[in-house]
């Protein structure tokens, strides 16, 4: 279940309800998925085959239709995270820089974890922890990034609505750099 820490007052939000209220303030989609659907097999498993993807998405594809029919999203694919990942250090960088998009990210959490670092107007930064089951859509133009815990794994399905995907614009904010 996903947590939240407010990085100026360190105030932690807990709680389905709380934290999907406290979301819904800030524009942030969030819902639950259940990962208890997965066969056994991919449960917990961050190192994931072509083939184990295709499961994921067929696992979910009723709750993924869904949320896509509801926000206008055409594309998905899964994304798989772990110490195994070629390149791991640099798609970090790359993830962990402050930045905007113009449409939603959207995450849908399957196995692993990971952090959101979301910027309100009202808050300034909070940290998004989540885990399996936990499913976020950080709205269009919305400064974030996101980062591994320290389990450093995840698994995640994404949706798009352009065919691009992941399209990163920087986004400099000195307010972020006294807030880490």
């Amino acid at each position: 279940m996903a947590t939240i820490t407010i990085r100026d007052t360190q105030e932690t939000i807990r709680g389905e309800e709380q934290v999907q209220a406290f979301l819904s303030d800030q524009g942030v989609l969030y819902e639950k998925w259940d990962t208890a659907k997965l066969p056994e097999a991919l449960q917990g498993v961050t190192g994931l085959s072509d083939e184990d993807k295709e499961t994921v998405l067929s696992v979910f594809d009723s709750e993924i239709r869904s949320l896509a029919e509801r926000r206008d999203y055409h594309n998905w694919d899964v994304i798989s995270l772990n110490e195994q990942t070629p390149g791991l250090e640099d798609l970090l960088k790359k993830f962990e820089q402050v930045h905007t998009h113009t449409e939603d990210e959207v995450r849908a959490i399957t196995a692993g974890s990971g952090i959101f670092i979301i910027k309100s107007e009202e808050k300034g930064y909070f940290d998004v922890n989540l885990s399996p089951g936990d499913v976020i859509s950080v709205p269009v133009n919305t400064p974030h990034f996101f980062t591994l815990t320290d389990e450093r794994e995840v698994v995640a399905v994404r949706l798009f609505i352009e065919k691009e995907g992941w399209v990163a614009h920087p986004f400099h904010d000195p307010a972020f750099e006294e807030a880490k």
